[in-house]
């Protein structure tokens, strides 16, 4: 693959390891099935961590990978970026050959040169279970994508990291593709060579614990032990190695998912203790040598441990590596920890699951005088600019936007106003004087009466000051509670092309990803210059969802040609601006916080951009692109065309624009 930038100075990443709550083995056992149809399919129930490896990278001649840190004993691996002499390397097998084998692999795929990273920090146990080896194989993937400008999305980061990983001795599964999904369970199905993952609903808070047991164990004789068992079992205890890996597991699987929705705990935790005991009846007589693991079976029976656990089981491929408990509660935990770290000399750290959290409240900043509709907004507001609404009736935009809320599960709306606004927005919620209300039809009183049940929905927040869009939406920072909160613009109205309204779109993509989202909308190149443009790559296949790596407020065309072009495999380069709707997390507020806090201003105004900047470095953001279109309330010309276009059927709409812009090309 050609680049087409050149490589960046340094960089600095971080990749966090993954814990299989349940169901280890079953990934690379469901692989197979390419060759014995009769192996069920793996399935396993895996999280991200917090810990993990930290690492700067930048461009190198040759590919090097170093560190200072203790645990590395001053080695520190280099070669050249030549494929026979990385494959090599990566089959000699121990930690420098898993970065050997994704260098291989980036080196045969794209055209590169070579690299330096820098490991700074790891609180990532090694040889553990918690998956060290692909945390340093996503990380390498990582580098050469950002550095090179790869444009791999995050499944192309952890295809490079597989194939990377599976040219060493440990041919690893596929389950260690799940530290791409951030710190909450998936379920993962291992069909052949197909993975499927999906997130899990938690139905409460389940607190694990995880400990090295500060032994060894030697993972490449597990994994070509238990390899001798298939595709095809010959004897008893290859058999029950595949009933261990299928059946029984696929049994303990459906139970888990099912305790998790419901948050039980207790269930949870005696499953645990019923899954190692499956494991050792079954898998370890294939590999005794190892599975026997006498330090983790004697921690797993330690009667004081018990007083504080649900229970517990060995992580990873087994042996005398790490153990992981269910504790009862976050108190119990702490004693547990204590106990190991003092009587054991076993370090630990903690995991915390907790429910996901959906977006329950929306936030419509709607003060202002709306200049630009002047003289119209002497008489009303411009949030109440009157639509035609797809079911005929001719609304304020604004019940346009509390509808589409209220369709979308959103339980409470706060209205940014001005001081003396109130009044007008009370006038609309309150229920028509009876000499009115005995004029509408049947149909029209009951719409008269969900307008005043959307009415008790609203939470008011004056906006004292003008000092900004951010300013604004930072007075809401009470009414959020600490949860992630849907802002929508007062000045813009929605309307979906799919069953789903641009809202609830939005949220179902924040639900899957959990991070800070802005949607975004496709624009031309001379547009550029009056919005927010976001730039990334494609994190899916159906390109809706960017992983955002900078957001420019209003740049050039220059700019925006030379840095802001988002590559689409089926559309080539475009530009994606803001389309008037967020998820903004509680990272977002406290980001606000501090810039007004210091007086942090662009352009005399302290703007959401910045803060949405910031927790984008920090924490990373994603551009959501829904299946719909946004319309303008607060400039005459766009009012026009919303007027003409809002509520109208798809292929209507496309003729419209169609006119409009062959209208506008000609100068009418």
């Amino acid at each position: 693959m050609e680049l087409n930038h050149k490589p960046r100075k340094i960089i600095k990443l971080f990749v966090p390891g993954r814990l299989c709550l349940l169901g280890e083995h079953s990934d690379w056992a469901g692989m197979h099935r390419m060759v014995n149809a009769e192996v069920p399919p793996g399935y396993a129930i895996v999280s991200g961590i917090e810990q993990g490896i930290y690492a700067t990278a930048e461009p190198s001649e040759k590919f090097v990978v170093e560190s200072t840190l203790p645990i590395f004993h001053d080695d520190s691996f280099e070669s050249e970026m030549d494929t026979g002499q990385l494959l090599s390397i990566a089959r000699q097998g121990g930690f420098f050959s898993y970065v050997a084998g994704v260098a291989a692999y980036i080196n045969d795929n794209y055209s590169v040169s070579g690299l330096k990273i820098t490991v700074t920090e790891m609180d990532l146990p090694m040889r553990s279970g918690l998956s060290s080896s692909a945390a340093i194989c996503v990380l390498v993937a990582r580098a050469f994508n950002q550095i090179y400008h790869l444009r791999m999305n995050t499944k192309g980061e952890m295809q490079a990291a597989f194939r990377g990983e599976q040219k060493t001795p440990s041919r690893c599964g596929r389950l260690d593709q799940a530290c791409a999904y951030g710190v909450k369970p998936v379920l993962m199905e291992f069909d052949g060579m197909e993975v499927n993952s999906r997130q899990l609903d938690i139905g409460a808070t389940f607190y694990w614990l995880i400990a090295d047991l500060s032994s060894h164990k030697d993972t490449v004789k597990i994994l070509s032990d238990l390899n001798k068992c298939y595709p095809f079992a010959t004897n008893e205890k290859e058999r029950r190695v595949h009933e261990a890996l299928g059946r029984d597991n696929e049994a303990v699987i459906r139970q888990a998912i099912e305790y998790l929705k419901n948050g039980d705990a207790p269930a949870l935790g005696a499953l645990m203790n019923r899954a190692q005991a499956l494991f050792d009846e079954k898998i370890s007589p294939a590999c005794p040598d190892e599975l026997r693991a006498p330090i983790l079976h004697s921690v797993l029976r330690d009667e004081t441990i018990r007083n504080w656990i649900y229970g517990g089981k060995g992580v990873g491929s087994q042996g005398d590596g790490t153990v992981q408990f269910l504790c009862k509660d976050i108190f119990s935990r702490e004693q547990l920890a204590r106990y190991l770290t003092e009587e054991k000399g076993m370090p630990s750290f903690s995991l915390t699951l907790k429910p996901g959290q959906s977006v329950k409240r929306a936030i419509i900043p709607v003060a202002g005088f709306g200049t630009r509709l002047y003289p119209a907004t002497k008489a009303v507001k411009k949030d109440f600019m009157p639509l035609i609404d797809k079911d005929g009736n001719v609304k304020p935009a604004l019940l346009i936007l509390l509808e589409q809320l209220e369709e979308a599960g959103i339980e409470q709306i706060c209205l940014v106003i001005g001081e003396d606004e109130q009044a007008a927005y009370d006038h609309l919620f309150q229920t028509l004087e009876e000499e009115h209300l005995w004029k509408l039809n049947d149909e029209k009183r009951a719409y008269e009466e969900r307008i005043a049940q959307l009415g008790k929905k609203i939470t008011y927040v004056y906006q004292r000051e003008r000092l900004g869009f951010g300013h604004a939406v930072y007075q809401c920072r009470a009414f959020t509670k600490n949860e992630p909160v849907l802002l929508l613009l007062g000045d813009m109205v929605y309307q979906s092309d799919s069953e789903d309204n641009c809202s609830r779109q939005l949220i179902r993509a924040f639900e899957q990803c959990g991070k800070t989202m802005v949607s975004i909308h496709e624009v031309s190149e001379d547009a550029v210059v009056h919005y927010g443009i976001l730039h990334g790559q494609w994190d899916n296949s159906e390109e809706t969802l960017l992983k955002a790596d900078q957001i420019c407020e209003k740049p050039t065309r220059e700019y925006a040609r030379d840095c802001l072009k988002v590559i689409s495999a089926r559309k080539g380069a475009q530009y994606y601006a803001v389309f008037g709707q967020y998820v903004l997390t509680p990272a977002v507020f406290a980001e606000l916080e501090s810039n007004i806090r210091n007086d942090q201003m662009t352009e005399g105004e302290f703007q959401l951009t910045d803060a949405l900047e910031q927790v984008r470095e920090k924490f990373g953001l994603y551009g959501f692109k829904p299946d719909g279109k946004s319309f303008d309330l607060g400039l005459p010309e766009a009012y026009r065309e919303t007027i003409w276009m809002f509520g109208r059927g798809k292929d209507l709409m496309n003729q419209s624009a169609r006119i409009i812009e062959e209208q506008r090309s000609a100068g009418v």
